[in-house]
């Protein structure tokens, strides 16, 4: 948790020196940063998740190799 709250206080110094917007907008961003690589993660499993229909050869190789993984690691 120490590591986290560490990673989000310097994204927030980061954005309050580097922004070049005003300061009541540089607050705002620098407290709302995360939800950008939180996009892009939720949006990339989207993806990800949509292609083992679109793609059956994909959804093939992935059930395959989390079959695969399962009967490994269990």
């Amino acid at each position: 948790m120490i590591a986290a709250l560490a990673v989000y206080g310097l994204g927030v110094l980061i954005a309050l020196w580097r922004t070049d917007a005003s300061w009541p907008i540089r607050i705002a961003i620098a407290l709302v940063w995360p939800i950008g690589p939180l996009a892009f993660v939720v949006t990339v499993s989207i993806l990800i998740a949509a292609s083992l229909i679109a793609f059956p050869t994909f959804g093939a190789v992935v059930a395959v190799a989390a079959g695969l993984a399962w009967w490994v690691l269990r």
